[in-house]
């Protein structure tokens, strides 16, 4: 790496951190956000905001509902592997982290913890986020696509980088 990229290099112990700080954070935003949907939207009330409306659904499934008629405890432990692998992942980047790496990876674990989380009590996941175009959704879920499309960025920017030093050191 050279040294105008340093200053985006996050330290191994801080980037953790900022990792389990952030998708702590994030996790518990979604879980709230989840809460106050369930108490204020709970008569099938729409609320329109433009582009997006506030509307309660409940997925008994994962994404696009793929998987409901499974059993509640299947998704569960599916998710939850799926979960314990994510972080095994985060560790294992955070070893020569980059700040927009750190963030996208806790945006992923957040997103998916709380949906975990929302899941065990009744094995439905709370969704509050509809577009009319696009099934019903939550923040968890823009965490999730939002951290996964920034980690693609990250690596064909890296990728790109990597070329490019290697063909200067020819």
């Amino acid at each position: 790496m050279t040294a105008g990229h340093t200053g985006t290099r996050v330290g191994v112990t801080r980037a953790r951190i900022t990792l389990t700080t952030t998708a702590v954070l994030l996790a518990a935003l979604d879980l709230g956000m989840k809460n106050w949907a369930s108490r204020t939207l709970n008569d099938g009330s729409s609320t329109d905001l433009g582009p997006l409306n506030l509307r309660l659904a409940f997925n008994p499934g994962v994404a696009f509902s793929l998987g409901d008629t499974l059993p509640p405890a299947a998704l569960l432990g599916a998710a939850g592997v799926i979960v314990v692998a994510l972080a095994v992942f985060a560790v294992h980047l955070t070893r020569a982290p980059t700040l927009p790496v750190v963030l996208a990876l806790a945006a992923m674990l957040g997103g998916a913890v709380a949906n975990v989380i929302d899941r065990a009590g009744d094995g439905l996941v709370t969704d509050y986020l509809h577009t009319g175009w696009f099934p019903t959704f939550n923040l968890a879920d823009v965490f999730v696509v939002t951290g996964a499309a920034v980690l693609v960025v990250a690596s064909w920017r890296a990728s790109d980088t990597e070329k490019r030093e290697t063909g200067a050191n020819q």
